[in-house]
């Protein structure tokens, strides 16, 4: 199965990498904008209609806040990729049928159809992983150089 996994990474494009830097770069920017206006994000957190986050809704918006932060930082780079798409999956899944419908401004506003394309990209980034540029395939080309016979003499080879 990680044979398949490392062959898919390299059949990918190099488009591929650039829309999940992409990706990344707008869960990082989001989780600045959160962060920088904390009090309204609280607030936005209090309009969804989850009971179970009543008592901790400042909790949950520091929580959703880094893990947005932390989260678009090691999807641009590549690293963890698919995990770092699952932790975000729930976020988003709040943000468009929690947050978004409740406001009142509808499936036209353009932050709804933002949050419904980055659920999309993080779905498809979980199934098929973050491509050929990416800390994630650079980590597992790196371990299997130093496992395989051949590999590393030829990084040795390449040096001098």
């Amino acid at each position: 199965m990680e044979e398949t996994l490392v062959n898919n990474a390299a059949n990918q494009p190099r488009w591929w990498a650039i829309l999940r830097m992409l990706l990344g770069l707008i869960l990082f920017w989001k989780g600045l904008y959160f962060l920088q206006n904390y009090v309204y994000f609280q607030q936005l957190t209090q309009t969804t209609k989850l009971s179970i986050f009543k008592s901790y809704e400042p909790q949950v918006a520091f929580a959703i806040s880094y893990l947005s932060l932390l989260g678009g930082l090691f999807i641009t780079v590549g690293l963890f990729t698919r995990w770092m798409c699952l932790v975000q999956i729930p976020i988003l899944f709040g943000a468009v049928f929690f947050v978004n419908l409740n406001t009142g401004r509808g499936v036209q506003d353009s932050e709804f159809v933002l949050s419904v394309l980055v659920l999309a990209l993080l779905f498809i980034f979980t199934l098929f992983g973050s491509g050929i540029i990416s800390a994630d395939e650079y980590f597992r080309s790196y371990i299997k150089a130093a496992t395989e016979k051949g590999h590393t003499d030829k990084i040795f080879q390449a040096s001098v």
